[in-house]
């Protein structure tokens, strides 16, 4: 058998693990020591492939992610979980409330404003479904809101936090495709925002079709609305330091994320936060963290894996032949990525698929900067698309009146609007470009 037949081989055998249930992080550790192995020992024998492949599954995982790169996630992680146990989302909402909750079904575009806003300083999408499932489905229930749409709102709200920046995705993609981690992050900015628009726009549509689902709220001056917003300060703060600080190169992204969170820990200790919320704040940053780098350490032996069975410049070549216009060529590769988000998690999809599909990107001649935003886009989807959607177990988790099946079908109509933001970002590609190129200039 040939390495590369090794690598068709172990790649079926890896799809197989994870549609059975095993977590990818193991999945892929397994079936990336086995591939190994198997090519290591029709080179050299099954002596010295195996101890071989053993002493690169023992140095690959630590040479790869003692990188200051990965640095920046545990920071921007943090920074989500201390704005929560500050209690700067509840005033962020409260403001959103004051200024949109007239438009039909405002109290469902408030939240997704205000996961955007607080997308600004997490980070983690999963944080932000949790936050607002306990900060904003009680008031849009006691409004009359259907729970469907309530918990779908809160569920494809999360979703901001994968692509506005601190995106702890981006930063990924960065560090697997070796792109600049700063130019990803600055680059989700303009596109989170145009995601949230057209995420509130589908509510408003929805409200005005189904009224009685989503209840309009009036009786706000315009003095209550101004006396809302010096609470969202500290948020919008921490937004500024961490943007600024990267755009003009001052800091790095780890520097900046590490600024972030200590300017948070100062307001949130300012604001009265207890040291038994510190405690709880650093706590779920170490389990959040723990997870994606055991993501990263499974997957990156599979990574390798891959490269010695040819796969990755395989898969090039024979995309760079087919007889298809690059853009039919973008279009199947991203129908793939809604197909895999069926079955994966977010992140470890972006691990497994890149490796492979990078090349043939680029080789298509697209920029990868503005690909890292559109693939992210289309990770998004997996965090809401059953049966694996975490956001959505998330939402249920925390509210066990509304059953996963229910906040699945509240996200239904959010699944057309990733579909006309990925189709906005391909069309005009400078909504994604427009502010990494002033950074290079």
């Amino acid at each position: 058998m040939t390495t590369f037949e090794i690598g068709v081989v172990m790649t079926c055998g890896l799809l197989v693990l994870v549609i059975l249930g095993m977590r990818v992080a193991f999945a892929a550790g397994v079936i990336g020591l086995l591939g190994i192995f198997a090519i290591f020992s029709s080179r050299m024998g099954i002596e010295n492939g195996f101890w071989n492949a053993l002493k690169l599954a023992g140095t690959v995982p630590h040479s790869k992610t003692v990188t200051y790169s990965l640095s920046v996630l545990p920071t921007f992680i943090l920074i989500g979980f201390l704005a929560y146990y500050a209690g700067l989302t509840k005033a962020l909402f409260e403001a959103a409330k004051r200024w949109l909750g007239w438009l039909p079904g405002g109290m469902a575009v408030a939240t997704i404003f205000a996961t955007a806003g607080f997308a600004a300083v997490s980070g983690a999408s999963t944080a932000t479904a949790a936050v607002f499932s306990r900060v904003a489905i009680p008031e849009m229930l006691k409004l009359g809101y259907d729970k469907k749409l309530a918990a779908g709102v809160v569920a494809a709200g999360g979703t901001l936090a994968a692509l506005i920046p601190p995106s702890a995705m981006l930063v990924i993609y960065a560090i697997i495709v070796e792109e600049s981690v700063g130019k990803l992050l600055i680059a989700g900015f303009v596109p989170g925002l145009v995601s949230a628009i057209i995420y509130g726009v589908m509510v408003v549509f929805v409200a005005k079709r189904y009224p009685e689902r989503a209840p309009r709220i009036t009786g706000f001056t315009w003095k209550q609305r101004v006396e809302s917003l010096p609470a969202t300060a500290p948020i919008f703060a921490v937004v500024l330091i961490i943007f600024a600080s990267i755009y003009f190169g001052l800091a790095t992204p780890t520097e900046a994320g590490a600024l972030g969170a200590f300017v948070v820990l100062i307001l949130a200790f300012i604001r009265g936060m207890r040291w038994g919320n510190l405690r709880h704040a650093l706590h779920e940053t170490a389990k959040l963290t723990v997870m994606i780098f055991t993501l990263i350490w499974g997957i990156l032996l599979y990574v390798r894996f891959l490269g010695f069975a040819g796969l990755p410049e395989a898969f090039k070549d024979w995309v760079m032949h087919l007889d298809q216009p690059p853009l039919v060529v973008l279009l199947m590769i991203l129908g793939a990525y809604a197909v895999l988000g069926m079955f994966m998690d977010a992140i470890g999809m972006l691990l497994l698929t890149l490796p492979v599909v990078y090349p043939a990107i680029v080789g298509l001649g697209y920029d990868p900067i503005w690909f890292g935003i559109i693939v992210v886009k289309m990770v998004e989807l997996c965090l809401i698309s059953p049966p694996i959607g975490l956001n959505c177990f998330v939402v249920a988790g925390v509210r066990p009146d509304i059953p996963v099946q229910q906040v699945f079908r509240g996200c239904f109509p959010f699944f057309f609007a990733e579909v006309v933001t990925v189709a906005v970002l391909i069309a005009f590609p400078q909504i994604v470009l427009w502010l990494p190129n002033l950074m290079q200039n």
